[in-house]
Order: structure tokens, then C-alpha cells, then sequence
């Protein structure tokens, strides 16, 4: 009699119990390498091994009984069962595979669990595949994950928000080995998809740590909390030793539409990457270190501008510059140079001697003349419309260490990135008050500059107390993100205004301690598993104030401004020039907070087979937040075992989100640009300030929903085929939105001068404004086969069909309501970006074609309509559906050194363009919209890799 050893890959909290080795056999890969944790089991019994790390295995178990062979990221294996076996497993992710969400029975897999779950192999597309970044990889992977570098969205351009069956990006929960994993410090206040909402900043994992991504679609707060009411995205980290494998991929985007639509390459990226194990102990234990590199070129898909630019005073501006004068000077009210050099430029002032004369005069257009005068082109006030650029790094550790024979383990995984970016606003052109020509006499380009960081810390024990299953952890997590703005100016300033700002930033921080015990019971009906557990949460939010020069206005005395008495400084055509750094103005210490919560919670989740046919489970969860009170939620699941081939699968559950600290105290001031491209100072309130306090808006409080999903699994193995459908409904009540912009009556009212002291013109709030329904149906279908004695062909068709909708009336208040303001409350563009701004149909084709050298790897995304996110019915454009072909080969030209090549969006397609008939191009910045992405406007991307592994 001997303990078998404890199941290192499956991340299982099962221990087999003590058997007679009558069996003995060797597992290995299809390289004929041996694969160590590979679980070995007696069909029908809980009777099983796992294999040592040179793949042997040894079980009490009957020759010709049936032996189940399985192991992450290969295809379960059924055998006859023989003395000195040697098992090969066929590599390629199944639906027949051990998983950790959904259940938290040990044992349960994809196809036998009660919601739906896909697992991607990370390993298969770290080859083959074009994308690097994770969000990019789930978004031609899973058809019901959506994310899309976003443009001209301050710092939201450099974090891709992300959904899950088109719920908003701070409703699904994203775990790390099972461990709940803390959000992004930055929220979503501008003109994008998931607007008002805080996701989780997925590119802070190198795609290189990771072995395997599980999406559990389906409703779980009510098994693992806050954040899961779309669903769960679990991602495995590596746990391989003795292996070295190092990537590099680079590339760049070879299109017709590159460098501002003139053709050729830009966007170059390169990531360089790396993952090495070591072997701990004499019981299975592990340390892998991965991490990766990257660097990332912006690129521009516009145009041409095709509006105004100069005016006379422009024409002006050069004669005096050419002449050596202050250009300064002319905005003094002694008009006699104005008048010298308008004279000298030709210009007819019909005897204007006075600047309120000249201004309708020196007002006039004078673009074509000017361009011409100056050697100058319409392109070279062009925006950057398209990726920012990015510079970064992140390294993953993942380790465990027995402490014995009998399972009892310590383990820890940790992270830290970071990247600095860059992106660019608006132009600021010369003939705007914004722009303060005696600095920039052809106006400028605003850059954003961000440093994101992220860390986190994971730290725990688990073994069995009396056989049950116990795990003790803790996780850290922080996140910040801090803006530094370029190339810009304070216009308010005038001299005096640096070009250079520290704007301040923010941080979100999370620790989170989890007690988790369970135990399988396979003596009770057909098996119950028995889970429950308590959870403690601490988060705060920081914002940070920037430097002066970066938020206040000034007067034309050089005086900051604080008194409503006290006015700016202005341009010659007497408008305000406004106060803070162009394209973001910073953070002011009346912003500045520091905001904390807890929470606590207990769940219990019970899953019984009653019968080897019907399996049932149900897990209640309560949660207490610090600061707004309790809630509990349930689910029920079940599936039933028609045939061996085929399971029915339904759920129903309650679920809950609580409105992040972001939402509840994010407060500053921004520029937004408005469907004409006209900029609005919008200062984003809290929810307990005077301002939402005189507009009857209330304090946030949680979201709610429901939901159901009805499915079957379904195997053919005549076929080699592999079937799931899974439908689904979700009911969200009290959704948090970030709302419209209410402007002052400008009567010098309370809330006019509350918008005067934020250096603001309109006022905005995060507001549980509406309730919502989705509803939609998924369908994965895998197939594989061999072709003669050498060709493997794998394909998998997975697609998703969803519709979100606004249901019933707007939550608003009276005082809303009869002020005719419920329109701004939940506007026309905000039920856009909700409901048509990302595709609601997605299907995936993906065909890997294996052999022992080669690897070629086809795929076809085909992306449904979406709708241009205005607040103008009359403009709202629908761009129609398009399909996206990636393709790419692969060649082992050793067993250490595979070489590929390849293609993303293989055929150069492009969204529909937006038509000038729907006044979307905003005179010619955006040809293609940046409110409603399907999947991008980079184009044809072409990559060459490199990869080197050591074993």
C-alpha cells in the first residue's frame, strides 16, 4: 500500500486514496515525450493515479477494465487496460477536459458540467496564432468574448475594454488559478463601448504564463461573487518544469489604408517572450517564471482634414512672425499692429480701428490662401485616428511545493507589468481659442502619455483535514495608472504655460482572503460534492492630484482663478481661453481622494449525482459591503444524462454586481468632443455631491439580474465529433450608466457655479439609470480526425447570436423628470453603445492541420452589423457584416526550433466606411467610426515567429 501522488495539472484539491498497484503503464505525448500529472482513472469508479515525471503510472485496476487517460491540453484517451501499458495522448484542447469553474466538484469536465465553459488551449495559438495581447487572442478565439483597441478615448486607448455575451466589461469576473483577480484603477468615462464601466486589464498577463483559458458563460455570483453576472474568465497559469521555450514575433500592418490611407506598412510590433520551469522537491512541486516584452508603433487611418484651419487673424499672425514681432502683443487692445500687418497681408478692414470691427472681419476663412502660403498640406493637421503606441513588459511566477505525501502543498503565484503609452487627442488648429498661436503658430497635436503598473501577489495552503479538502489563501492586487500630457498648453497661461504636464492619475488596490473546503463523497447516491467557504475583501481607490499649470485657469494677470468674479484670459476674438493641459486637463486636489470598503461573504455549493444519469447542484451565496449593505443570491443547476453521448444542461441563478469604488467617488474634469467635434469641459460629479444632490440623482446602490440558460452537450464518435448549444436570458435591474452631459441654465444658478469651480460647461454621473435584458444562443462544435499516418486536422466552429436590450421605463427621479431631462439622464448614444455598438453575431472557424513538421492554421471570424453610437437617430449608421481570415504555417525545422509565418485579417478588409449622408466623418477625421468597432481598422497585419524550445 503507498499514497498516491497528488494530481499536479488538473489544479484539483482531490487526493486519491490508498490502492494495490496492479497495472502499471507510461503516458506520453505525440512526440513520444513522457507527460507528467496526466490522470489515469477506472472508468465508472473514482479508483485513479497520476503519472510521476517520467509519465508513469501504476493503479489497482483488472486487465480490460476501461482506463479514462486525460491531461490539459490533449485528448482524452479511453484504453483497455494491460500490464506495462504505453499510452499516447493526442495533443489539442477538448471539451472532455477537467475544469476548475462552473463546479467546484474536482472531477467534473466541459461536457458534464451544468453551464456552459470553453477551455483554449494557450499553447496551440501561442504558435500559430497572429494576435500577442490576451484580449486580442479571446477576441478571434471566443466568439462571445468582444474587445477592440479603442482611438481618441483618452486613457482608455491604452486598456481594451472587454465584454462577455455583450454585457458590459465590469460584469464578468476574471480569476487567476481560481483567485479572483482585481480591476483596472482606470474607468471608462468617454466615447467607447462599455462607457462608465471598469474592466479588468487583461494585457497585464503575458499570453506566455498562461496554459490554459476556461470562460464559464454563464451567471455565478452566486458561487464566487461581485463582477460574474456574464461570467467567469478563469485563466490557468503554466506549471511546466524543466522546459524552456522563448518566442519572437514580430510584424506590422500591410495595408492599403496604412500611413494616414496612402499605403504600405506601419503599426510594426514586436513581442519577445519567455517561459522556463524548475522542478521542486521530490513530490511534484514547481516554479515557472514566464514573462514577455513588447513594443507596439501607433499607426493613423486618417485622412485628410477637410475643414477650417486659418483665418484672417492667422494671415495676420505670419506677417508679424516673418517680421521678427511678438505675435503675443497683438492681443493687447492697441490695435495699431493688427492693423499694420492686415494692411501689409492685403487684407480689407473697411476702416476697422477697433477690435470689436476687426473681429467679424479677421474672423473670415482664410484656409486654401494660407495653406498655400505657408507650403503646407490639409494632411498635416491630421489626427492620429488608431492605435496608440505601447512599450512594455510583464513577468508571471507560478509555484507550488508539497510538504508531504499525503497532498499537503504551499503555493504562490505572483505578477507585475508595466507599459507606458502614448496616443494622441484632437488637433488644436490655429484658428481655435484653445489653441495659443504666439506658441504654436500652426497649432498642435496633444499627446497622452500613460505609465500603467500593475502587481499582484497570490500566497496559500491547501492539503485535506479529515478528508476534506481545505485551501487558506490570499491575494493582492494594485493597479494605477498615471498621465503625463505632451506636446500641449495651458492656452489660459499664454507665456507662461509650460508645454509638459504632470495631470495626476489613480490607483485601485485589492486584497482578498479566501477560506474554500470541500470534500467528495462517493458513497452517497451516485457521488455528492460538498463545497462551502468565506471570503474577506478590502479595495480602495486613489485619485492623485497633478501639478497647477495642469488643472486651473488663469486670468490674463497670470492669476488662478477661484472666484466667479475673476475672469480668463482671452483671445483676440474675446473667447475664454480655456484652463488645464489640451486633451486632458489634470487632476485638481478638490479631486483628490482616498475611498476604502470591505466586504465579507459565505457561500455554500452542494452538486450531487442522484443517479449516474441526473446530476443537480445548487450554491447560495451572501455578501455585506461596507458601504451599501447585503445581498444573497442562488443558483440551480442541473443535467441529465440522456445517453453516453449526450447530456441536457439547464441553470437558473440570482447575481448581483456592486458598483465599484471608480463609480461611486470618480470625480474630474475632461475635454469630450461632441458629434461635431466641438469640445465640451464635462466634469464627472460623485454621486453624493451638491451637484447630483440638485438634479434628484441618487447614490449608487447594486446592480441585480437573473438569468437562465437551457443546453445540451453532445458527442458523436462515429463522427470525432464534439457539439454544445447553450441559450441563455439575463435580466439586470439598476444598471449602472455614465450619463449624459446637463448643462447649467447659465443664469448664474447654484449648479452654474458648481460647474464655473470644476473649470467645467456641463456636468456628468454614473446613475443605476435602467434595466436591461440579454438574451442569445451559443453553439461550439469541435471535429478532429487523422489523415493517413502522419496529418491531424482539428476544426472548431463556435458562434454566438445575442441581443441586449433597454427594457421599461428610466429609473429618474421627479426632479428629472419634470425638468424635462431624462433624455440627457440615459441618452440616445449611451442605449447605442449598450445595445447595437458591438457585433451581436460572432462565428469562428478555426482548422489546424498537424503533422509531424508542419502546422498550418486557417481561420475565418465572421463579425455582425454594428451601429454608430449618436445621440442623432437620423445619424446612426449601420456598418454591415464582414468576415476576417487569418492564416498562418508553421515549420519544426528541429525538435528545438519552429519557424512561422502568417497573416491576421489575411485579405485586407476594412469596416464599411462611415458616409458623409449620416454627418458622421466629423470633416474628415474619422472615415471609419471610433464609437462602433467590430474589429479594428488596422488592416492586413503579416507576422513572422520564431520559437525555441529546450526540454
Amino acid at each position: 500500500m503507498k499514497q498516491l501522488k497528488f494530481t499536479l495539472f488538473l489544479l484539483c484539491f482531490v487526493t486519491f486514496g490508498l490502492v494495490n498497484a496492479q497495472i502499471t503503464g507510461t503516458v506520453v505525448d505525440d512526440d513520444g515525450a513522457p507527460l507528467p500529472g496526466a490522470s489515469v482513472v477506472v472508468k465508472g469508479t473514482t479508483t485513479g493515479s497520476t503519472t510521476d515525471f517520467d509519465g508513469i503510472f501504476s493503479l489497482d485496476a483488472e486487465v480490460g477494465d476501461t482506463l479514462v487517460v486525460s491531461y490539459i491540453g490533449f485528448e482524452t484517451k479511453e484504453v483497455s487496460a494491460q500490464p506495462n501499458m504505453s499510452i499516447t495522448l493526442t495533443s489539442g484542447v477538448s471539451l472532455s477536459e477537467v475544469v476548475i469553474v462552473g463546479s467546484r466538484n474536482p472531477n467534473r469536465t466541459a461536457t458534464e458540467s451544468t453551464v456552459p465553459v470553453d477551455v483554449i488551449d494557450m499553447k496551440e495559438l501561442n504558435n500559430v496564432a497572429p494576435q500577442v495581447n490576451l484580449n486580442q487572442i479571446l477576441n478571434y478565439v471566443a466568439p462571445s468574448f468582444t474587445s477592440n483597441t479603442q482611438t481618441i478615448s483618452d486613457g482608455t486607448d491604452h486598456i481594451d475594454p472587454a465584454s462577455l455575451r455583450g454585457l458590459g466589461p465590469d460584469q464578468v469576473l476574471v480569476l487567476i488559478n481560481g483567485k479572483r483577480r482585481h480591476t483596472s484603477s482606470l474607468i471608462n468615462v468617454n466615447g467607447t463601448f462599455g462607457r462608465g464601466s471598469v474592466g479588468t486589464d487583461l494585457n497585464a498577463i503575458p499570453a506566455s504564463a498562461i496554459q490554459r483559458i476556461e470562460v464559464l458563460r454563464d451567471g455565478a455570483a452566486a458561487q464566487y461573487g461581485s463582477d460574474a453576472i456574464a461570467g467567469v474568465i478563469n485563466i490557468v497559469l503554466n506549471k511546466s518544469v524543466n522546459e524552456l521555450n522563448t518566442t519572437i514575433t514580430t510584424g506590422a500592418n500591410f495595408s492599403k489604408n496604412a500611413n494616414d490611407q496612402t499605403g504600405g506598412v506601419d503599426g510594426e510590433t514586436t513581442n519577445v517572450a519567455a517561459s522556463y520551469g524548475l522542478a521542486l522537491g521530490e513530490n511534484g512541486g514547481y516554479l515557472n517564471f514566464s514573462g514577455d516584452f513588447d513594443v507596439r508603433e501607433d499607426y493613423s487611418r486618417m485622412k485628410e482634414w477637410e475643414g477650417g484651419i486659418f483665418n484672417q487673424y492667422n494671415v495676420v499672425e505670419r506677417f508679424a512672425n516673418n517680421d521678427g514681432y511678438d505675435l503675443s502683443a497683438l492681443l493687447d487692445d492697441d490695435v495699431t499692429d493688427v492693423i499694420q500687418y492686415a494692411n501689409q497681408a492685403g487684407i480689407n478692414l473697411n476702416g476697422a480701428t477697433t477690435k470689436e470691427e476687426l473681429r467679424p472681419i479677421l474672423s473670415q476663412d482664410a484656409t486654401e490662401s494660407e495653406l498655400a502660403a505657408r507650403n503646407q498640406q490639409r494632411s498635416d493637421y491630421n489626427m492620429r485616428v488608431g492605435q496608440s503606441a505601447l512599450r512594455g513588459g510583464r513577468l508571471f511566477a507560478n509555484f507550488a511545493l508539497p510538504l508531504d505525501e499525503n497532498g499537503t502543498e504551499v503555493y504562490s503565484f505572483a505578477g507585475i507589468s508595466s507599459r507606458t503609452g502614448n496616443s494622441a487627442g484632437f488637433y488644436r488648429l490655429p484658428n481655435q481659442s484653445r489653441t495659443y498661436t504666439p506658441a504654436y503658430i500652426n497649432g498642435f497635436l496633444p499627446e497622452i502619455n500613460s505609465t500603467i503598473k500593475d502587481q499582484s501577489l497570490s500566497v496559500g495552503i491547501r492539503g485535506k483535514v479529515n478528508e476534506w479538502n481545505v485551501d487558506l489563501s490570499n491575494t493582492y492586487g494594485k493597479n494605477s495608472f498615471l498621465y503625463t500630457i505632451g506636446n500641449t498648453f495651458n492656452a489660459s497661461m499664454q507665456n507662461a504655460s509650460p508645454t509638459f504636464f504632470d495631470a495626476g492619475g489613480f490607483s485601485f488596490a485589492q486584497n482578498t482572503s479566501n477560506l474554500d473546503v470541500n470534500r467528495f463523497f462517493d458513497d452517497v447516491m451516485s457521488g455528492l460534492n460538498v463545497a462551502f467557504g468565506a471570503e474577506y475583501r478590502v479595495e480602495n481607490y486613489d485619485i492623485v492630484a497633478g501639478e497647477e499649470a495642469s488643472y486651473a485657469q488663469y486670468t490674463a494677470a497670470g492669476q488662478r482663478i477661484t472666484l466667479a468674479s475673476q475672469q480668463p484670459s482671452e483671445d483676440f476674438f474675446g473667447s475664454a481661453r480655456p484652463g488645464g493641459s489640451q486633451v486632458f486637463p489634470g487632476f485638481s486636489p478638490t479631486n483628490e481622494l482616498s475611498r476604502g470598503r470591505n466586504s465579507v461573504a459565505g457561500y455554500i455549493d452542494l452538486e450531487a449525482d442522484f443517479t449516474d444519469k441526473f446530476l443537480a447542484s445548487f450554491a447560495t451565496r451572501f455578501e455585506n459591503y461596507s458601504d451599501f449593505g447585503s445581498t444573497i443570491n442562488f443558483k440551480l443547476a442541473t443535467r441529465y444524462k440522456v445517453s453516453d453521448n449526450l447530456n441536457v444542461r439547464g441553470a437558473a441563478s440570482t447575481g448581483f454586481r456592486a458598483p465599484s469604488l471608480h463609480q461611486i467617488n470618480f470625480n474630474s474634469t475632461s475635454t469630450i468632443f461632441d458629434q461635431n467635434g466641438n469640445p465640451q469641459e464635462v466634469g464627472t460629479f460623485a454621486n453624493d455631491s451638491r451637484a447630483a444632490n440638485l438634479l434628484g440623482i441618487p447614490e449608487l446602490k447594486e446592480e441585480t439580474s437573473k438569468s437562465v440558460s437551457l443546453g445540451l452537450t453532445a458527442k458523436i464518435p462515429d463522427a470525432n465529433l464534439t457539439v454544445t448549444v447553450d441559450g441563455y436570458y439575463v435580466e439586470i435591474n439598476d444598471r449602472v450608466v455614465y450619463t449624459g452631459q446637463f448643462s447649467g441654465p447659465g443664469t448664474g444658478t447654484e449648479l452654474d457655479n458648481l460647474l464655473r469651480q470644476a473649470n467645467a460647461t456641463a456636468a456628468s454621473f454614473f446613475a443605476n439609470a435602467i434595466n436591461t435584458e440579454s438574451r442569445g444562443l451559443d453553439v461550439v462544435i469541435t471535429h478532429n480526425t487523422v489523415l493517413g499516418d502522419q496529418w491531424r486536422l482539428k476544426s472548431d466552429l463556435a458562434g454566438t447570436f445575442s441581443r441586449t436590450n433597454q427594457i421599461g421605463d428610466i429609473n429618474a427621479s421627479d426632479v428629472l423628470i419634470n425638468a424635462g431631462l431624462v433624455d440627457t439622464y440615459f441618452p440616445e448614444d449611451s442605449r447605442v453603445y449598450l445595445e447595437e455598438a458591438v457585433p451581436r453575431t460572432k462565428v469562428n472557424l478555426s482548422n489546424s492541420l498537424t503533422s509531424s513538421r508542419w502546422i498550418m492554421f486557417l481561420r475565418n471570424v465572421y463579425f455582425g452589423e454594428v451601429t454608430e453610437a449618436t445621440t442623432v437617430v437620423a445619424n446612426q449608421q449601420v456598418f454591415g457584416t464582414k468576415l476576417v481570415t487569418d492564416l498562418s504555417i508553421g515549420y519544426k525545422a528541429t525538435d528545438a526550433l519552429t519557424l512561422t509565418i502568417g497573416a491576421n485579417n489575411l485579405f485586407d478588409i476594412y469596416p464599411d466606411m462611415a458616409e458623409a449622408s449620416f454627418g458622421n466623418r466629423s470633416d474628415g477625421r474619422f472615415d471609419w467610426s471610433r464609437r462602433a468597432q467590430q474589429f479594428g481598422i488596422g488592416g492586413r497585419f503579416l507576422f513572422a515567429r520564431l520559437n525555441f524550445s529546450l526540454k
